[in-house]
């Protein structure tokens, strides 16, 4: 995948201290000149945690024989690992100065450890496994980014497979380069025909360098505390400033998350003691929620905690079916709804919040600036402190304050939200799935939905229901990795028996010689509810109805009742225009998961929640048509998957 860059790379070194250290060209500790670490964008260092390096080295252990994981990752040194852009979850292993890897889950094959030179070096005289060694002739042309070809394999280990990294030795037991095996052992001991291992880096032979050791993250939290310290106070004045211009009542919105957990942070060293909104969407893991409550009790928050409905998730997989990448229903539904309700009955005249959003997280929110109105909660002003802060910055602040922060973050989890988000990597999921955890009843939810609608077992495996349109790059993953395309193919059988129950209208268009205009014909298929269909309608116009007979019209538009739908007009593309907005009407309030978006957008007052629906005062509506989107039933639907 391509480099995503975000904003400028800021994470340094000091090689004589050994720490990493964030922008300033100058150590802190000792007076050296820093280093730039060469990382691949974003830029996003963390700290390794114990889980973390733990299973790495317990990779490096499989890969290159027991021992090898310790030798490369020694535990009495901190590192670092930075997420880069892949068909799933890679992250670069960073420490002394460099990258020293990279850990990456394959598709359909599972984890492996791309080796880089400096942990090849480590590995000098103990390895074990993984190693080709070249021929004397053969080492230059390795050394010049080639190949090292069959004829070229002086001998290598046993047990070498096509696919695995290996690495390259010279006679003398030395590294020279780092790459993937195109045979195995046997082949390449035959020396014949062919590339026996595809290169990736090279370096000439050296020994391996020893840094300074009894590394500890309160190390690098003090080598760094002045560069965070001035970090704060920046966020501390950038939260006053925007309090004095917008003068609403403010919050903090916090997630249990690091970055929400930051901004907190920030309001108190601000001298601030502002409500803290909690969202909970009935999606979090159980120590989120157990989390945010001991922070409530040890910070004495002012904590508001907005729960969504109990069926606001499961209750609407009827309709909508398992969101995804991009069908991501369940954040209107489970967030945005109880976010919208929170605001409405804490801040009804508005609210600042102050909201753990940064730029290194993704493009989308890059190119946010740091304060904005939310089009989706009216009344809502979100600001960020921490808008051009890294992962790094925000942990080293943590740590520099002591603060609890979620257990997650030490299993292996590099973000916090709901547990089955389709935002998720396959790894991650995989890494819930091991701890016992609520994925159980997601997954047998998975299970059933494939089987009714011919969906194949690597539907649910694979984690391709994270998708309503496959990707073609992960498509391509999957076969180049073994995963045959006929296997990712649904039953059409089973597929067609589920869109009868669809909402769908068909229309028929043309001339109309009997009004003289242009008409169109059209039926939903299946019979309307009425009595709530006539109040939605009124969002475009005033209506006239008569349920007794079965029929409503809005802007020449009328609707009946068993779901005829008839439309004239004179112009063709404004009838149509009318056509399309009636239709976005019906499909409200057939199909309204109450999520209560559009209510905190009236402000009339007109709209209103009865039994989990939304229903419209008529006397108030004044027909702005400003409530009908952004709303979660008109965007999404249960279509089909598409392979």
């Amino acid at each position: 995948m391509g480099i995503v860059r975000l904003g400028k790379m800021h994470l340094r070194w000091c090689m004589e201290c050994n720490l990493p250290i964030l922008e300033t060209e100058e150590c802190a500790v000792c007076g050296s000149h820093t280093k730039q670490v060469e990382m691949t964008p974003p830029g996003e260092a963390r700290p390794g945690f114990a889980h973390d390096l733990d299973f790495v080295r317990n990779l490096l252990d499989v890969q290159f024989g027991p021992g090898s994981g310790e030798l490369v990752l020694p535990n009495d040194q901190i590192f670092l690992m930075s997420k880069v852009p892949g068909i799933d979850k890679m992250e670069e292993v960073i420490g002394k100065g460099e990258v020293l890897g990279t850990l990456r889950y394959d598709l359909g094959k599972g984890w492996m450890f791309v080796m880089r030179m400096t942990s090849a070096r480590a590995l000098q005289g103990a390895l074990r496994k993984g190693m080709v060694i070249a021929d004397d002739g053969a080492v230059a042309p390795v050394l010049n980014s080639n190949n090292l070809m069959a004829p070229g394999v002086a001998g290598c280990a046993d047990g070498i497979v096509k696919g695995d990294e290996v690495i390259i030795a010279d006679k003398q037991m030395r590294a020279i380069a780092t790459g993937t095996a195109k045979m195995d052992s046997a082949e390449m001991r035959l020396r014949g025909k062919g590339v026996a291992v595809k290169t990736r880096w090279s370096a000439a032979a050296s020994d391996p360098v020893a840094l300074k050791g009894e590394r500890t993250w309160d190390l690098a939290v003090e080598a760094n505390r002045g560069l965070v310290e001035s970090k704060v106070s920046e966020a501390v004045k950038f939260v006053h400033d925007v309090m004095s211009k917008n003068r609403l009542p403010a919050a903090v919105s916090f997630s249990g998350g690091k970055d929400s957990l930051a901004c907190l942070l920030i309001s108190r060293d601000a001298g601030l003691d502002l409500p803290v909104f909690f969202i909970d969407t009935g999606l979090e893991f159980p120590e989120t929620v157990e989390y945010v409550r001991q922070m409530g009790e040890m910070y004495h928050l002012k904590l508001i905690v907005e729960k969504a409905p109990e069926n606001a998730f499961y209750g609407n997989l009827e309709y909508f079916g398992p969101p995804g990448r991009d069908y991501r229903w369940c954040c209107k539904t489970n967030k945005l709804g109880p976010t919208v309700a929170a605001i409405m009955k804490h801040f009804p005249g508005g609210v600042v919040s102050f909201i753990g959003q940064r730029r290194y997280e993704s493009e989308q929110r890059a190119e946010k600036p740091r304060v904005w109105k939310n089009p989706w909660t009216p009344g809502q002003i979100g600001a960020s402190p921490i808008q051009n802060w890294t992962a790094l910055h925000v942990w080293l602040y943590i740590f520099l304050r002591k603060a609890p922060y979620n257990p997650w973050y030490e299993r292996g989890l590099d973000r916090i939200g709901c547990y089955l988000c389709p935002a998720s990597d396959l790894a991650e999921l995989e890494m819930i799935g091991q701890q016992d955890g609520p994925l159980k009843k997601w997954d047998e939810y998975l299970l059933a939905y494939a089987e009714k609608r011919g969906l194949p077992e690597n539907w649910r495996r694979l984690g391709l229901w994270r998708w309503r349109r496959v990707p073609p790059s992960v498509i391509e993953e999957l076969t180049r990795n073994g995963i045959p395309a006929d296997t990712l193919k649904r039953d059409q059988e089973k597929a067609a028996k589920q869109q009868s129950t669809k909402l769908v209208l068909r229309m028929q268009e043309g001339f109309s010689p009997c009004i003289m205009g242009y008409s169109i014909e059209g039926a939903f298929s299946r019979e309307l509810d009425l009595e709530q269909v006539h109040k939605v309608l009124s969002m475009a116009g005033f209506v006239e109805y008569s349920v007794a007979e079965g029929w409503c019209t809005v802007e020449n538009i009328t609707v009946f009742q068993e779901g005829a739908l008839i439309g004239k007009g004179k112009e063709q593309e404004r009838i149509k225009e009318k056509i399309e907005t009636v239709r976005r009407l019906v499909v409200k309030a057939e199909e309204c998961v109450g999520c209560g978006v559009c209510v905190a957008r009236c402000k009339e007052g007109a709209l209103m929640l009865d039994r989990g629906k939304i229903t419209v005062d008529m006397g108030r509506c004044i027909h702005c048509s400003e409530c009908i989107e952004p709303c979660p039933a008109i965007s999404f639907g249960d279509t089909t998957f598409d392979f």
